[in-house]
C-alpha cells in the first residue's frame, strides 16, 4: 500500500467549503458574506470554463453567477440606481435651460 504524506488538494477544497457553510450557519454576517462569495466563485469558474473551451456550461455558470451576485447586491444597487436617475435628470433639466 503506498502512503502520500503530502494532503490532497480536494481534501483541502471540501475542508474550506465545509467551514464556509458551518460559518454561514452560524453567524448572519458570514451567511451573507458566504452568498455573495458563491456568486464571484460562480462566475469565475463559468469565466475559466469559457476560456478552457467548455463554452456552453460556462456560459450557464456564468450567467447563473452574475443572476446570483446582482440579486445579493440589490440592497445597494438599487439605490445606486435611484440617486443615478435623480442626478442625470437634474443634469438634462439644468442643460435645457437657455438664459
Amino acid at each position: 500500500m503506498r502512503t502520500n504524506n503530502k494532503p490532497s488538494g480536494f481534501a483541502i477544497v471540501l475542508i474550506a467549503l465545509g467551514v464556509l457553510i458551518l460559518l454561514g450557519k452560524l453567524t448572519p454576517f458570514f451567511g451573507s458574506l458566504f452568498g455573495i462569495l458563491i456568486a464571484i466563485v460562480m462566475i469565475a469558474l463559468g469565466y475559466y470554463g469559457i476560456r478552457k473551451g467548455n463554452a456552453f456550461f460556462g456560459w450557464i455558470v456564468l450567467f447563473i453567477g452574475v443572476i446570483s451576485l446582482i440579486s445579493k447586491l440589490a440592497w445597494i444597487i438599487v439605490p445606486l440606481l435611484g440617486i443615478g436617475l435623480i442626478v442625470y435628470g437634474i443634469s438634462s433639466l439644468r442643460g435645457k435651460r437657455s438664459y
